[in-house]
């Protein structure tokens, strides 16, 4: 009977082999610093000073305070007419990078079923608004439309993943409607009615500042019928925290992620993951599409030391 024998190999064979892996594992680093598609590289989104806003995991939720931070992305916002209360404004935002680049949709991942997601909200935190540009006509430029409700300087966060890097990042603009700015009082709210809906936000824990913590997010009818829910953005839900002072927002999916297994029928809960840095009161907006209908919910927390 004839037994297979393996031979050593040889000083030359070993300094092929360890060529070849060296060769494979540089070929994968510099794939990792080339978007495919994009003109932009994983230093373009980079800001070398203290203070920047770092990239974001989506896995680990947190409160990105994006007006006290530097962006490497920089935006530029302009209306056609100067906007006002109540009435449909048209606006084109320009996205570059800190050293002027252009930033267009073949530089930007899908996230949530978009490229670019602008989180708008007034002062009073009372007009939120989601909102998708669509490219506009040049280079780094996209379109949308809104109708602001209140009056006061608007900020607009935009949320986005370039395809450089493949992790979240924001930036900040903000836009001004005349008129003055009125004071509102808000008491603290975990349950908001509408119609036949009651929405509750309820968290696992009392909110402190720095502790992770958990949300749960439910809707009921009064009448006791079922509540089917559709997704929204690839989510059956998405919450969106902003503090009173406004300098950033956070952005929250549910842990819930399997769209063929929809919440139950009577009363969806859906559960969302959260860490705030600091104490203070917050409004965390939710939107959903119940029966067929996008809707948005304002809950008014506080946050203890």
């Amino acid at each position: 009977m004839n037994r297979a024998t393996t031979q050593p190999l040889s000083s030359a064979q070993r300094r092929s082999i360890g060529l070849i892996t060296f060769a494979a594992l540089a070929v994968y680093l510099a794939m990792r610093f080339l978007p495919v598609g994009s003109n932009l590289n994983h230093m373009d989104f980079r800001v070398e000073e203290k203070g920047a806003i770092e990239f974001c995991d989506p896995l680990n939720p947190q409160f990105i305070p994006v007006v006290a931070v530097k962006s490497p992305v920089s935006l530029k916002l302009e209306s056609d007419e100067a906007p006002a209360q109540n009435k449909p404004a048209r606006f084109t935002l320009t996205m570059s990078t800190a050293s002027g680049k252009p930033i267009g949709p073949a530089d930007l991942l899908v996230a949530h079923t978009r490229k670019l997601h602008l989180l708008v909200i007034d002062p009073t935190l009372n007009d939120y608004q989601h909102i998708h540009p669509e490219p506009g006509r040049r280079a780094g430029e996209w379109e949308f439309g809104m109708e602001p409700s209140r009056t006061g300087t608007y900020l607009v966060f935009a949320d986005f993943t370039p395809a450089a890097t493949g992790r979240g990042l924001y930036a900040s603009a903000d836009f001004t409607v005349p008129g003055p700015v009125p004071r509102v009082t808000r008491e603290t709210n975990w349950t908001y009615s509408s119609g036949p809906y009651r929405f509750e936000l309820a968290p696992l824990l009392d909110l402190r500042a720095g502790l992770p913590n958990q949300l749960k997010l439910s809707v009921t009818r009064v009448d006791g019928k079922p509540v089917p829910l559709s997704p929204v953005m690839g989510a059956f839900a998405h919450l969106v925290a902003f503090d009173e002072a406004r300098s950033g927002f956070a952005h929250l999916h549910p842990d819930q992620t399997d769209l063929t297994a929809p919440p139950d029928a009577v009363k969806p809960e859906l559960t969302f993951k959260i860490t705030i840095p600091r104490a203070g009161r917050y409004v965390v907006w939710s939107q959903m599409i119940v029966e067929g209908r996008e809707v948005f919910v304002p809950f008014w927390v506080d946050v203890l030391p």
